[in-house]
């Protein structure tokens, strides 16, 4: 390991939490009491910085390779990252860990007693995306949300002590849907990325082939089919929506966020038309707004 105490990991773990800016909605917004600001930055930090590893979007350089105790001559193989990662995470709760954002976590996990499980899932599923790139069924997809999405709400619960088994299944239906919604606005960069999230068993039902996925704009069929998964995780949005009325105060309001901004991406990828392929359609902040105001008033 080099370079601990200087300004590059200080860089690295900077341009990590910058990121959370591009959220569709913000993960820990100013309204929310310092303390639990600070705690979800933490678990943010955690979850944005293993997906930039299964994504190979680190930062230029090694830092967080060498940080993490990587030899160079390993530091793009993303399942020995990877692997580092789960090592470092297990020094959250039993020793000092490596990397800065880690450190940051580890009075996080003191503090709100929080367990290994939500963020080894995550690392789970950032482990999954080097060996699995296409979906056969729904349930399938469904399966890697439970590692790639939901942690992060049971996470959220365990930071403001509000986890019940019933708001972790109401989480699990909303954390669950806006991965999905992610997957739609972003199928041409998963393309990219030789991913595919669209279930083949539902590509094959709207008669959608790989290829009509690589096109500048979206025909019939893979508008179809868009519009077919939109409509699922507009189902699972609502499912979970009591969720948000089951708590008080200003964690309603960030509640209300999280499924407001679900529900404004369904609404732009609707007004595009179902064509996602161009780009990932966004909502627009006053489209947010109104959405979050439906969702406190309970109308989705």
């Amino acid at each position: 390991m080099t370079e601990t105490g200087t300004t590059r990991p200080g860089v690295t773990e900077r341009g990590t939490l910058d990121k959370a800016a591009a959220e569709n909605f913000p993960v820990a917004p100013f309204f929310l009491p310092k303390d639990w600001r600070t705690d979800l930055m933490a678990v943010y930090g955690f979850a944005r910085l293993v997906d930039d590893i299964g994504d190979g979007d680190l930062a230029p350089g090694g830092a967080d390779a060498r940080l993490l105790g990587v030899s160079p001559a390993e530091a793009e193989d993303r399942l020995v990252l990877l692997d580092a990662f789960e090592a470092d995470l297990h020094r959250v709760f039993s020793g000092e860990p490596r990397h800065p954002l880690l450190r940051r976590l580890r009075p996080t996990v003191r503090r709100r007693a929080l367990t290994p499980e939500p963020f080894l899932g995550l690392i789970a599923a950032n482990r999954q995306d080097q060996l699995v790139t296409r979906y056969e069924t729904y349930d399938d997809l469904l399966a890697y949300c439970e590692l790639s999405a939901n942690p992060v709400g049971r996470l959220v619960l365990a930071v403001t002590g509000t986890s019940t088994p019933e708001r972790v299944r109401l989480s699990d239906a909303i954390c669950t849907a806006l991965q999905v919604v992610e997957h739609l606005q972003d199928v041409a960069e998963d393309l990219g990325r030789d991913r595919i999230y669209l279930p083949a068993a539902d590509m094959k039902r709207f008669h959608v082939q790989e290829a009509d996925l690589a096109t500048k704009t979206a025909g019939a069929s893979v508008r179809a089919l868009v519009a077919y998964e939109a409509q699922r995780a507009r189902e699972l949005l609502n499912e979970g929506a009591p969720l948000v009325g089951s708590v008080h105060g200003r964690l309603k309001l960030l509640l209300a966020g999280f499924v407001a901004g679900g529900r404004a991406a369904l609404r732009a990828i609707a007004a595009a038309e179902y064509d996602v392929l161009p780009g990932p359609p966004k909502p627009g902040k006053l489209q947010l707004l109104r959405e979050v105001g439906v969702t406190l008033r309970g109308e989705g």
